[in-house]
């Protein structure tokens, strides 16, 4: 409700509870709120995550079973789309994520999209390789060319409508242990070389996650990317929740013992 909130936000992404909250102030729940402020709610609809036995604490996502029930509920109250995350991160020393960790997480991806699109709801898709562990800004273009080409081909098995989805990806990044030291162009590059060899057309945006990046890097990379040049047939944007929210807590941590 701050003034001007919906001159810088396009959309929201509400927790399952408090989709069916209301506005203290008068008494609208919050996507019906969103709504008359231009705002489009969605909801997180994942459940906890759950390591696969075997795989070096390589986890996947739970919720699906109930998936399309709940998907009804939240476009009943006003829901407009929906966004899951599937973690992953690279561990090179034991061959994580491995290929059933990609493959069982983006085949769950791909089955929530479908269910998504059957109950009216926009799927963000979201493949979250974490900036965890050492290896270098190479293994991880090796590694996220892997997990989007798995999702893509997933979604197109299980019969996706490409063109009603939504890229939510971490950017391509080594590292925060790596001890190389790449540039602000290294990183759109890499980002950039990804997307060209495996992210359909038909998917319009990629709207990247911070990460656990600090806003200025996080922007000075998106921008990166945008001007390069080349052929860039998506909309590269951002979906960013840490990223903003931690510069303001660190203002309210306060000086001195003052605000």
């Amino acid at each position: 409700e701050t003034p001007g909130a919906s001159d810088y936000l396009s959309a929201a992404i509400l927790d399952p509870e408090t989709v069916f909250q209301t506005s203290t102030s008068d008494g609208m729940t919050f996507p019906a709120k969103l709504t008359s402020l231009g705002i489009v709610p969605g909801v997180k609809p994942h459940l906890k995550v759950y390591a696969l036995p075997g795989q070096f604490g390589s986890t996947v996502m739970q919720g699906l079973d109930s998936l399309a029930v709940r998907c009804r509920e939240y476009r009943e109250a006003g829901c407009r789309f929906a966004k899951w995350r599937s973690p992953l991160e690279i561990d090179v020393s034991n061959g994580q994520p491995s290929d059933l960790v990609i493959q069982a997480n983006m085949r769950d991806l791909a089955r929530y999209a479908l269910i998504c699109q059957d109950e009216g709801l926009v799927p963000i898709i979201e493949p979250d390789v974490s900036l965890s562990g050492d290896h270098d800004l190479e293994t991880a273009v090796m590694i996220n060319v892997k997990v989007q080409a798995e999702l893509y081909h997933a979604c197109l098995e299980h019969g996706v409508f490409m063109e009603g989805t939504i890229l939510k990806s971490n950017m391509v990044n080594a590292g925060k242990n790596c001890s190389t030291p790449y540039s602000v162009s290294d990183i759109a590059d890499a980002n950039l070389a990804v997307l060209r060899r495996c992210m359909p057309v038909a998917i319009r945006s990629a709207n990247f996650l911070s990460g656990g990046q600090p806003l200025p890097d996080a922007c000075a990379r998106l921008s990166a990317m945008n001007n390069a040049p080349g052929v860039k047939p998506w909309n590269l944007s951002f979906s960013w929740s840490a990223a903003i929210q931690l510069p303001i807590l660190d203002l309210c941590k306060g000086r001195g013992g003052e605000l």
